[in-house]
């Protein structure tokens, strides 16, 4: 299995609209990536190694996928129309890494 994680950075200035990542454009994954995506988790930042640290991410998006090969059959037919749904909740780039689950 595999995990596609995208990070929002928790830039200086940064705005990221969580109810919009959420409701909209989540439901909009799941329902173009449909059965390749197995699962889907959101994380919000709270902070850093200790309390008074600032969040490196002010959110994180997770998706996984069977194989490297379903990811990239699902998404990318949709990459254009996923990726032009950016700024409607966030102003930062994201930032994603592909990591394999091994637990």
């Amino acid at each position: 299995m595999i995990k596609v994680s995208v990070f929002y950075p928790n830039i200086a200035d940064v705005e990221f609209d969580m109810d919009y990542y959420c409701n909209q454009h989540i439901s909009m994954l799941k329902g173009l990536l449909g059965s390749a995506c197995k699962n889907v988790a959101v994380e919000a930042g709270i902070c850093g190694a200790t309390p008074s640290d600032r969040a490196p991410n002010i959110a994180m998006g997770h998706l996984y996928f069977d194989s490297l090969a379903k990811f990239q059959e699902a998404f990318g037919p949709n990459a254009e129309k996923i990726m032009s749904d950016l700024p409607n909740f966030t102003n930062v780039a994201p930032v994603i890494q592909i990591s394999e689950v091994r637990m």
